[in-house]
């Protein structure tokens, strides 16, 4: 038997097989179940995505034995469809049959009736390569074609479509497949192939195939035919010319350390190679995005090319002032490389730019960040400030020189105790009060969020299991069992914003009876005395959402700006 490509072996044999595109799934569902069937349809969108699949799956389902809107795979229609045989099922490919003749042609055989099936269906792929004369041609049975005849137009390029026969079909667009879907599909495939992989090297491959679906399964068989059929992350590199995400954060590492002599070198050893530079410079561009990002928002909910530790890493030695810097000369190399014979040169220039780029907010990588700082806070009740009130912020220390000899015994130590002192001047940040509860405005979220500190909220991160261990406490269990539900999504010198997946929780956590003992609880494990209000998990990504779009037109507040008042200190 003749071999199959992986994109024509693993083609969807049914609705609920194909990977994304639901909206449409849906539609057409339910287009088969209630008997609402257009006479034409214009399938358009991205290449790679599923249109024709679709059609093939609609045109199945319209012809199965077994009934309208089934996909038995068994019956004879099913069956020669899926051979691409059906004498009812006619495909063409506008591309190379674009002329009047082709379409004209065409219409004579739309008059006759089918032959297997219940309807006639006509695919034409890429429909936009259709000459103005054809489209004409098409036009007048397109808008009344028998009842036995369905027409369904697939074009990556519907704006070079005639209105007129636009105005005569249901449109569907098809978007990008989500890389959790083609990730998903990947895997089972390889599964059902029995090919050891590695996860790193399939979320390569779902970035290379940017959106398509049957991208994805192409660049995946090319792999597996040049590595004996596993799959590495090495290997995928090797064949499309790419550099290592790990290569990628050295060479930006020796960018800020102003190391000319690596950069050129790296340099050297990517031309002798034959990377793709337009590629590296792309994703160089992406991984300065996602550094701006995280040293913006301290969140690693919308990082794309970063993990949050990586992410977290750069960005105590690049500011966003540098990282701005550094992605304008990208963006102006990467639009000059269309312009050049050869783009190795110009990117050798970019380098030495980048390299030589000076900003006083640069640090050197071999520096460990500090421990102290110093934070600014202007007084909020004058309302004219003469003079800001300078506050030294440490870490907090444990004067039992015992226990700070072995930090773990010392977690045990301070959680397992019952000696719990309640706080007697809890505090709150005044913008919240409500009567029953607590309550913050997206505006005043926006300004906590601004002002937050992205190692305070690691350090919640990283001890925030230890809150468990009061979750029996007589008094305080309740407290702790309510916050080990959720995670910390924003914290600063005196404000902890957490994240439930419920509603519910975040106004459970919200209310005034329980500030005490949670702002106790916390005080207890991380010696810290802050306010803590919660968000769900909805709210949260609306939330990350404004504070984006706020920083993409620099509407965002600076945190030497936000003037927060709190009361009962």
């Amino acid at each position: 038997m003749a071999y199959k490509a992986l994109y024509r072996t693993y083609r969807p044999q049914t609705f609920d097989e194909v990977a994304g595109q639901e909206h449409i799934v849906k539609t057409l569902k339910n287009a088969l179940a209630t008997g609402k069937i257009a006479h034409a349809y214009l399938f358009a969108g991205p290449r790679g995505t599923g249109k024709t699949t679709m059609a093939k799956l609609f045109a199945k389902a319209l012809n199965c034995e077994q009934g309208i809107g089934h996909q038995c795979n068994e019956c004879k229609n099913c069956v020669s469809i899926i051979e691409g045989n059906h004498p009812d099922v006619l495909e063409l490919d506008a591309a190379s049959n674009n002329g009047v003749d082709e379409i004209r042609e065409l219409i004579d055989k739309v008059k006759y009736g089918t032959i297997l099936g219940r309807y006639k269906v006509y695919i034409i792929d890429e429909v936009h390569m259709l000459s103005a004369g054809a489209f004409n041609a098409l036009l007048k049975t397109l808008e009344e074609p028998p009842e036995h005849v369905i027409f369904i137009l697939a074009t990556t390029e519907p704006h070079k479509i005639l209105p007129t026969i636009l105005s005569r079909c249901q449109r569907y667009d098809f978007t990008k497949v989500s890389e959790v879907d083609i990730k998903e599909r990947l895997k089972a495939i390889l599964l059902n192939e029995n090919v050891e992989y590695v996860e790193d090297a399939v979320e390569l491959i779902v970035s290379l195939a940017d959106g398509g679906m049957r991208d994805a399964l192409s660049i995946l068989e090319k792999v597996l035919a040049y590595s004996n059929n596993r799959l590495i992350v090495e290997d995928v590199l090797n064949i499309f010319a790419l550099e290592s995400k790990e290569e990628k954060i050295k060479l930006l590492k020796s960018i800020v350390n102003h190391d000319m002599s690596d950069v050129l070198s790296r340099l050297n050893n990517y031309v002798t190679k034959g990377t793709d530079i337009k590629r590296l410079s792309e994703d160089l561009l992406s991984i300065l995005k996602d550094i701006v990002i995280y040293n913006s928002s301290n969140i690693g909910n919308y990082l794309e090319s970063l993990k949050e530790e990586e992410a977290s890493d750069l960005a105590k030695y690049i500011s966003n002032e540098k990282a701005l810097m550094m992605i304008d000369i990208l963006l102006s190399a990467i639009k000059d490389y269309k312009n050049v014979t050869s783009i190795n040169p110009l990117f050798e220039i970019t380098l030495i730019k980048l390299t030589s780029l000076e900003t006083t907010a640069t640090q050197k990588v071999i520096e460990q960040p500090k421990v102290e700082e110093k934070v600014v806070v202007k007084e909020v009740i004058k309302p004219v400030i003469e003079k800001p009130i300078e506050v030294k912020v440490e870490t907090p220390k444990i004067k039992d020189t015992i226990l700070e000899e072995n930090s773990e015994k010392l977690e045990g130590a301070r959680v397992l105790s019952d000696n719990i002192d309640k706080i007697e001047n809890v505090i709150y940040l005044k913008d919240a009060e409500q009567e029953d509860s607590f309550a913050i405005s997206d505006e005043l979220m926006v300004q906590v969020m601004a002002i937050s500190k992205k190692e305070i909220k690691s350090e919640l991160v990283d001890g925030w299991k230890n809150i468990k261990k009061l979750s029996t406490h007589e008094t305080y269990g309740k407290a702790a069992t309510l916050l080990i539900d959720g995670r910390p999504l924003v914290a600063s010198s005196k404000v902890l914003i957490l994240e439930y997946p419920l509603a519910k929780l975040a106004e459970k956590v919200n209310s005034k009876d329980m500030q005490a003992d949670l702002q106790t609880v916390i005080n207890h494990i991380f010696n810290k005395h802050m306010f803590i209000y919660a968000v769900s998990r909805n709210q949260s990504i609306d939330l990350q959402a404004l504070y984006m779009n706020l920083l993409q037109i620099g509407k965002l507040p600076k945190a030497k700006d936000v003037y927060l008042e709190f009361i009962g200190e």
